[in-house]
């Protein structure tokens, strides 16, 4: 069961709305829904790894604040003793509607830190280039850090066949893609504080690919002994598809420049998209200039000196559909 649907919406003159989903995840139901008919796993790989310290969705209570008794993590203002901290909100649902883990990944008394490397694997999502990955994460903490943190999503191309992270906290199984890693260096200044979005656009496949994604807590000089590692949430995981003739298929596929342009422009592919032909069109929809039996992912050279200067519209057309952009000539 899916929660917390997420909708996109970007006004593109002319051209269209944006994208479909393809899967999304809000966090919403409890750990054992989460790990169970909603088909997430977790792993916990770190140094003398805890077998209870894994993901988990957020369980917080309400709670008054006192010399005693802290606030609740994941709020977005601090509270004086003697005020009630609520429950804290994920980015996108209500109360506990996102997904959490900490500094106890590891159960390490070393005098040292340890590595912590604490899995969390999606269900198989069937996923093409140009596909874009999403997801919002945070600190649980309100203002600065005090211990630095580290998050990674990865994937695996193996889909079904994937194999899992070998009891290493640097093994990483078959998740050998990093899409996105938030503070790799460890300072306390680059994890945000509040709820923010990290993307990812898919590329490198040879077609439509079952694949399986991984959030990966990775902090070294962690655990209680550590210098780092505190405790971070997750929310709005969502891959969606740019759909075909629109602004934001062809920003995700390719790239035109320069734009506005004299008498050259130059159509590049992404993702290894194979380019099948290019048309410039005019304002009234007719069809201006034209290149033919490209079927090439190199960059394409398109001429238009010798049209009178005002708007055009590119189109590319790929085995994916067809992308559309403005172009001006000057």
């Amino acid at each position: 069961m899916m929660k917390k649907l997420l909708y996109f919406l970007l006004l593109v003159p002319i051209i269209g709305i944006s994208q479909t989903n393809v899967y999304n995840y809000g966090f919403g139901s409890p750990t054992a829904t989460m790990t169970g008919a909603d088909g997430w796993t977790r792993l916990n790989r770190s140094t003398s790894a805890s077998t209870t310290s894994l993901w988990t969705v957020g369980t917080y209570t309400a709670v008054t604040v006192s010399a005693t008794v802290n606030a609740t993590p994941f709020q977005d203002q601090a509270y004086a003793s003697g005020a009630t901290c609520p429950i804290p909100n994920g980015q996108a649902g209500g109360a506990n509607s996102f997904a959490l883990v900490n500094y106890t990944s590891t159960g390490s008394q070393a005098a040292t830190g340890a590595t912590i490397s604490n899995w969390l694997f999606s269900p198989i999502v069937n996923v093409q280039n140009g596909d874009v990955v999403t997801f919002y994460t945070r600190i649980g903490k309100f203002g600065s850090a005090s211990y630095a943190d580290n998050l990674q999503l990865r994937m695996s191309t193996n889909g079904a066949f994937t194999t899992d992270p070998a009891a290493d906290p640097f093994a990483v199984g078959d998740y050998t893609n990093l899409l996105a890693e938030v503070n790799p260096n460890l300072d306390l200044t680059s994890y945000p504080t509040t709820w923010t979005q990290y993307s990812y656009t898919v590329a490198g496949l040879t077609g439509p690919s079952d694949v399986k994604f991984a959030f990966r807590y990775f902090v070294t000089d962690g655990g209680a002994n550590g210098n780092n590692s505190d405790i971070i949430g997750i929310d709005s995981f969502s891959v969606d598809r740019p759909t075909a003739a629109n602004q934001d298929f062809f920003s995700s596929n390719f790239s035109l420049s320069p734009n506005p342009v004299k008498d050259i422009f130059t159509v590049n592919a992404k993702n290894n998209i194979a380019i099948q032909n290019i048309k410039v069109v005019d304002i009234n929809g007719r069809i201006v200039n034209e290149l033919n039996n490209i079927n090439s992912s190199d960059a394409m050279q398109v001429n238009i000196g010798e049209l009178n200067a005002g708007v055009y519209f590119v189109k590319v057309q790929t085995e994916l559909g067809v992308g559309t952009s403005k172009i001006i000539k000057k």
